[in-house]
């Protein structure tokens, strides 16, 4: 049986959520480690379904791009999310940044997916941001890293090229903030892999874009056995009503 289905951005936030909370290691972080949530749009609707409630998903916004690179633009005084045995708590910067270990989970969100899967995460801080503060210890230490991404975030480029051509005092002119870019691996969780992981099905990108309510939408075409495709529309449609993230202060 095949399904064609629309995913508006927040949706498709939501059904990517939902899938980062059913992976393996997420699940065995929250049981026995730590997770870290670090600021994000899409990693406020992860930090949601992880603590299971509704926090200010405003104020948990890093930095984002309407009609400029608002990259650092801090909406909140929230910080990451940091969960420890299935407990919220609170850790200074550098306590946490010492306590990572093998078995703990960073989940990170990202700018840019390219059509090999690598992620970047742009930076307009000169000392590289969280991508910065996290993602070297991470890999040196064995910390598992989750990055919850839209497709809607695709580029047709190598992120690795577009990473050498980038970089804060190269940039001359800039809609914004000039920006670089590095390069993140790790557990990608697009729409595709979250309907992957919550049912028996496959799932391909169709479309892209829309207008008016559907700006920014993802579309895919879902193949499986009937009552998986059914069960996994369903969800979908049980979607279509998520509120977007209003960012306030975009100026």
């Amino acid at each position: 049986m095949k399904a064609s289905v629309v995913l508006r951005p927040a949706a498709a936030k939501r059904l990517i959520a939902k899938a980062v909370k059913e992976l393996p290691m997420v699940r065995q972080a929250l049981a026995e480690h730590t997770v870290v949530i670090a600021l994000g749009t899409t990693n406020a609707i992860v930090a949601e379904e992880l603590l299971g409630r509704q926090i200010d998903k405003e104020s948990f916004a890093a930095g984002f791009i309407n009609s400029r690179f608002n990259v650092n633009k801090m909406l909140g005084k929230l910080g990451e999310v940091v969960i420890r045995r299935g407990k919220q708590v609170k850790l200074g910067g550098q306590e946490l940044l010492n306590s990572l270990s093998t078995g703990d989970v960073l989940i990170k969100g990202g700018n840019a997916i390219d059509p090999w899967g690598q992620v970047g995460v742009l930076m307009s801080s000169r000392m590289a941001g969280t991508a910065g503060r996290y993602f070297a210890i991470a890999l040196a230490r064995g910390v598992d890293v989750v990055i919850p991404i839209s497709l809607q975030k695709a580029i047709h480029n190598s992120v690795l090229d577009v990473a050498r051509q980038m970089g804060t005092d190269r940039i001359a002119l800039s809609m914004g903030l000039a920006c670089g870019m590095h390069p993140i691996t790790g557990r990608v969780v697009t729409e595709i892999d979250a309907l992957e992981t919550l049912f028996p099905v496959q799932a391909v990108q169709i479309a892209s874009g829309g207008v008016g309510s559907g700006a920014g939408s993802v579309c895919l075409l879902i193949t499986g056995q009937e009552r998986d495709v059914r069960s996994a529309f369903e969800l979908i449609k049980g979607l279509s009503d998520e509120d977007d993230v209003l960012l306030q202060g975009q100026a």
